[in-house]
């Protein structure tokens, strides 16, 4: 964890929030003075605003807008919708420490809140995916829309969507309508969690806390990938993964093999470890 990090655990939502929010504001003080040139973009991103909520509904709707569907319109529908749902701020705030703790090359949370394209898509998604459960499905669909044109990543506003979740790079990310992803989750960029033919019903993949899903890994089906399971990079897998276990190759097999796969007991969501499995891999050759 960042030196000087306050610990998630050891606060309410509320000091969480507040703690980030001066952080932010500090990091983007820091850089308008020693960038002038983003001084006034700084300002009218960051500084200018009272809260997290309205900085990030700001962003937001310049960043979706469109000549038909105007940013001031979807400042006001950013805005009343995390307002009025404590949660979705909540996980905005679990997410942006997520990108901050599991990606080295995030340098502030500034940085992540401005132009982490996988953490605004992801932010925009449960806006639409409320408005869904609100059966307000033009405009969630009219949103989804945006999102996929603005930050090339598709989640379907139906989708569910845990907290602490990370996409990383995140173009050419696909979720389908009935996947879920649950909490802690880190998913890199190209990864496709899809149906299998044109079946309607629960169709899509469930995903597990703490799950890891590498680089251009495909998912399919309804099927569940195992708490704290590892999916490696380009595999597909139709079937279920048992927890803590890991996935890999075309089609995935279980390293260790099927009927005693080797387990690991850390959390590779969170520690973004990729590549530990080789060891036991042994037919891996270059």
């Amino acid at each position: 964890m960042p030196s000087g990090e306050l610990r998630q655990s050891d606060c309410s939502e509320d000091e969480a929030e507040q703690w980030l929010w001066a952080q932010i504001k500090a990091e983007a003080k820091r850089d308008a003075e020693s960038e002038p040139a983003l001084a006034s973009y700084l300002y009218s991103t960051i500084l200018s605003h009272s809260s997290l909520e309205r900085s990030l509904s700001f962003h937001l709707g310049n960043k979706l807008c469109s000549s038909t569907l105007l940013s001031t319109l979807l400042y006001d529908l950013f805005l009343n919708t995390f307002s009025s749902d404590s949660s979705l701020l909540a996980a905005a705030v679990a997410d942006l420490r997520a990108a901050h703790e599991r990606d080295p090359a995030c340098v502030s949370f500034s940085h992540c809140l401005l132009n982490y394209k996988g953490f605004l898509a992801c932010q925009a998604h449960r806006v639409a995916h409320k408005l869904w459960i609100q059966s307000r499905r033009p405009l969630a669909l009219a949103l989804h829309s945006r999102i996929a044109d603005v930050f090339a990543v598709d989640i379907h506003p139906a989708a569910r969507i845990g907290k602490g979740v990370l996409f990383d790079h995140a173009t050419g990310v696909v979720v389908g309508e009935t996947a879920v992803i649950g909490n802690n989750v880190s998913i890199l960029h190209h990864v496709t969690l899809g149906g299998t033919g044109k079946v309607g019903g629960d169709r899509h993949p469930k995903i597990g806390d703490g799950v890891l899903i590498g680089a251009g890994a495909t998912i399919l089906g309804n099927v569940k990938i195992g708490e704290g399971a590892k999916i490696g990079a380009g595999s597909v897998v139709l079937i279920d993964v048992p927890a803590r276990t890991t996935a890999v190759g075309n089609p995935a097999r279980l390293v260790g093999g099927k009927e005693k796969p080797s387990r690991h007991e850390d959390v590779p969501g969170e520690s973004m470890d990729h590549t530990s499995f080789l060891s036991e891999w042994s037919d891996y050759i270059i």
